[in-house]
């Protein structure tokens, strides 16, 4: 085996003699309420559960849109391999919050990601013993994708997407990068440009596939069946439409196309669901006085006109009731976020201009007639209209999905072929 390289020994080194740093951190986001007692435990490896018998595969996202994309991943893998088990990371504990909502299944275990100090992660790597291990778009630590490579696992870099402006902050540590990208057996980039950064960075290009975001292949959000019922028979037949994922200023203009929509459909509902759930009760004072909340208990929506859905993980439930959702994300300068989640469950999308994190799906379902790019409330307010009056419901192209997810299914099954049985039960 090749030496490793020094700035990998450096970072090790350093990570290690600052445990003192990292733990009083954690302390001080335990009491902001960004972790938790349990959250702490893991990440410190103290007493894991058994690790499952058989093949493991190990998938590692931060924010709660990147866990759900893997675990569509990953439960599209099991399709193909019954027999496996699978363990995500997270180090977001929305992420936690949100993959426990989707009911993956006894096969499917959640754990915080480790800390990042050569001691820690070789807990990890010992306790847990991966046959595969997926990193989904960049939040890439050093010491453990290094201790993974030293083990002799195979791992991918899945989903990766990487600006101009990204790689420009990540070229002061190339040095660190340079062995970290090159030890990936696979890379799959969202773009080309992605794909140019990486490689200045020290990826090979060999090993190296335009692949799109896996953000499509996310499964349908799970909701409560007794809670869909429950809606859907409190509204009565009520136009229902969602903003999802919003920020500050978005919220003011879903409420001025609401107000159009109202014209003609007086009882309609607009369901605001922020991206922050802590803004709920500022979400509805603009919305109103006596505007109910979820977090609050209001379970429905009674005579009001819009509903505060603040709470994490819902979102299922929000897309069953509409047939148009207005992604947020996009008016506001953040980039946008996943529209899948909305095409999946039947809802045409409304966006904004600011939708580089997903400028190709964007254009990809706009030219199929899946989204619509919206300027103003006017616009928003007639393509809602528009889309209650045709009363139909959207697909996602769920095929084209799966025949593009079958050839990454594929690569990774060929992977994992040492570890695994010859036939599945």
């Amino acid at each position: 085996m090749n030496p490793r390289p020094r700035a990998l020994r450096l970072y090790g080194r350093l990570f290690e003699v600052l445990t003192p740093l990292w733990r009083w951190w954690l302390q001080q986001r335990l009491g902001r309420g960004k972790e938790t007692l349990a959250s702490l435990d893991q990440r410190w490896m103290r007493n894991p559960p058994p690790r499952p018998e058989g093949p493991l595969v190990w998938g590692h996202a931060v924010g709660v849109g990147e866990a759900l994309a893997l675990a569509g991943l990953l439960k599209r893998l099991q399709e193909q391999r019954p027999d496996l088990h699978f363990l995500i990371t997270t180090t977001a504990r929305t992420s936690g919050q949100a993959l426990a909502k989707q009911q993956l299944g006894p096969q499917f275990t959640h754990w915080f990601a480790p800390v990042d100090t050569p001691s820690n992660v070789a807990r990890f790597v010992k306790h847990w013993q991966p046959d595969l291990a997926l990193w989904c778009e960049m939040d890439l630590w050093p010491a453990l994708i290094d201790a993974t490579a030293q083990r002799g696992t195979p791992h991918v870099l899945v989903n990766a997407r990487l600006s101009k402006a990204a790689a420009a902050k990540r070229r002061w540590a190339r040095a660190l990068y340079e062995p970290l990208l090159a030890g990936f057996d696979a890379i799959w980039a969202q773009n080309a440009e992605t794909a140019q950064h990486l490689q200045a960075l020290g990826a090979l290009p060999q090993r190296m596939d335009i692949t799109g975001t896996i953000k499509a292949m996310v499964p349908a959000l799970a909701a409560n069946t007794a809670d869909v019922d429950a809606w859907c028979t409190a509204l009565g037949g009520r136009r229902v439409w969602v903003l999802a994922s919003s920020h500050p200023g978005e919220e003011e203009l879903a409420l001025a196309a609401h107000q159009l929509l109202r014209h003609k459909h007086p009882d309609a509902l607009l369901i605001l669901a922020p991206r922050d759930a802590g803004r709920g009760a500022t979400v509805a004072a603009i919305c109103g006085p006596d505007t109910p909340l979820r977090s609050q208990g209001a379970l429905m929506p009674c005579a009001a006109h819009c509903y505060v859905a603040d709470t994490i993980g819902e979102l299922g439930l929000w897309y069953r009731l509409s047939q148009v959702a207005m992604v947020g994300g996009s008016w506001a300068p953040v980039g946008g976020h996943n529209p899948y989640e909305a095409t999946a469950l039947g809802n045409t999308v409304l966006h904004g201009p600011h939708v580089a994190n997903f400028s190709e799906s964007y254009a990809d379902l706009d030219a199929q007639g899946l989204s619509v790019l919206a300027l103003s409330a006017e616009q928003l307010a007639a393509t809602v209209a528009e889309v209650w009056a045709s009363a139909s419901v959207n697909s996602s192209s769920e095929r084209a999905i799966t025949e593009r997810c079958a050839a990454h299914i594929q690569k990774l099954l060929t992977m994992l072929a040492p570890a695994l049985p010859d036939a599945a039960p």
